[in-house]
């Protein structure tokens, strides 16, 4: 097993300056629309572009990050969804993912957080809605949510625990907003919440029912950000995380049988020890993680272990963000540094 360049041992005085350029290299990119792309073609999925514009709140950089959201607000269809691909204003796939819509108050609460800008958040507030419940009318009786509806309009019958624990977060934080701009009945989405909790709790028969994806490791952190377990339950997927998924000075793989170690997936595992109060495992695996970035510090997307090279050489806005978050997680650089680590409600 080869390793990069170790930059950053585990003593290493991590400084919110490193991470402000880091985020610099997101607005860099930023389309005059406000699209934020994530792929060498300059398309973008909407929930990258939205995990970007929180690399733009952290920024600081309030007119980029509002140009974001008015990107949302100008390309969201009449049902409250995005497309799952853009590229720049104009949709190249058609099918609409239920993840995607409602991750839009997760990155306005953060906003919020950090600009303590209750208008700009009134502003967003029909394009929250309607995203949110985009994907809550489309919710089952025994709370689980379908992944996609496809460009037919077909509701693709098949049930994603990591898109599900990204909705729970989203309706957290969107009943959160409710309450903040005092702004109607929220009690569907009260009830929408608790029973995709109950779901994501006890996942048995109701998830990946025609592909199995438990080979990913977001399969197993995904839940613990989502909110609903217990530290019992917690406790039960890091393990699991950490024997199957876990490369000792690398990170986390994205995959149980390729030897790759992924920024983003490390990142937000990251997150999860924090959220279980592992402060010192989180730091460690952070460090080892920022190994894998250029000259700038900006990351990769992966680290290829045994062909020892960066792999691909793509450096996504998204993985950016993810990195920038999970580094205010551990750090608290910013007043949003609590947006994936506690629960709102």
């Amino acid at each position: 097993m080869h390793k990069p360049q170790n930059k950053f041992g585990k003593d290493f005085i991590f400084e919110k300056t490193l991470f402000l350029e880091i985020a610099k290299s997101i607005k860099k990119i930023q389309l005059k629309s406000g699209a934020i792309p994530s792929n060498k073609d300059n398309s973008h999925d909407p929930w990258d572009h939205i995990e970007s514009i929180m690399g733009l709140n952290f920024l600081q950089d309030k007119e980029s990050a509002d140009l974001a959201f008015d990107w949302l607000k100008n390309n969201q269809n009449a049902d409250g969804s995005w497309y799952s691909k853009y590229l720049d204003e104009k949709p190249i796939e058609l099918n609409k993912p239920t993840h995607y819509s409602p991750y839009i108050s997760v990155a306005a609460l953060h906003h919020y957080k950090i600009f303590s800008d209750k208008k700009k958040l009134s502003e967003l507030w029909k394009t929250i809605s309607l995203a949110l419940d985009f994907s809550i009318n489309l919710q089952n009786p025994n709370g689980t949510i379908p992944w996609s509806v496809d460009k037919n309009n077909k509701i693709e019958e098949d049930f994603l625990i990591t898109g599900s624990s990204s909705i729970l977060k989203s309706i957290e934080c969107a009943i959160k907003i409710s309450r903040i701009l005092e702004e109607g009945d929220n009690n569907s989405w009260i009830r929408a919440y608790k029973s995709l909790a109950m779901a994501i709790k006890n996942p048995k028969g109701l998830f990946d029912v025609t592909i199995d994806r438990s080979r990913f490791s977001m399969d197993w952190y995904y839940p613990i950000i989502s909110g609903a377990l217990s530290s019992e339950e917690k406790d039960f997927y890091i393990k699991k995380i950490l024997k199957d998924f876990y490369v000792d000075g690398l990170g986390i793989k994205c995959v149980t049988e390729e030897p790759w170690v992924t920024v983003a997936e490390t990142s937000e595992f990251i997150i999860t020890l924090v959220i279980s109060n592992r402060l010192e495992e989180a730091r460690k695996i952070f460090s080892e993680a920022m190994n894998i970035t250029d000259e700038n510090d900006v990351p990769y997307m992966g680290w290829q272990y045994e062909q020892n090279i960066f792999w691909p050489e793509e450096k996504p806005s998204w993985t950016s963000a993810a990195l920038i978050l999970a580094a205010d997680s551990i750090y608290n650089f910013s007043s949003g540094s609590d947006i994936l680590t506690v629960n709102h409600l």
